[in-house]
């Protein structure tokens, strides 16, 4: 069984929910990582925040980011245990992310901690 991220990637993440909103999409998001869990190959994950970030490139030039350059920000991941890139993809289709037009949800698989793939 492999490990898989599945980051969540927001078309522009400037764009503001409403209260409400955000909490109909949390207990989408629940219900689903729920189901994952259920099958027990639900692994980890976390939101990310947009504020407070900063990127550090070459050269140690750190900025503020990653806004300016792109709209598109990430917002979130989780890991899970899947026994092929194709279970992962299945298990992608189903998160609510994608609910919002040009969102979509990348599927890498994990290295190993023993650096073996």
């Amino acid at each position: 069984m492999n490990e898989y991220i599945l980051i969540f990637r927001h078309e522009d993440g400037n764009k503001v929910a409403s209260p409400e909103q955000i909490q109909v999409w949390m207990k989408q998001t629940m219900d689903w990582i729920g189901g994952i869990a259920a099958q027990n190959k639900f692994s980890g994950g976390n939101g990310l925040l947009f504020d407070d970030a900063r990127v550090v490139r070459h050269n140690n030039l750190v900025t503020n980011g990653p806004f300016g350059d792109i709209k598109e920000t990430i917002g979130g991941y989780i890991m899970v245990k899947a026994g092929s890139v194709e279970e992962a993809v299945e298990f992608a289709k189903g998160c609510p992310v994608l609910q919002g037009e040009g969102n979509s949800v990348e599927v890498r698989k994990l290295a190993s901690r023993d650096g073996v793939h």
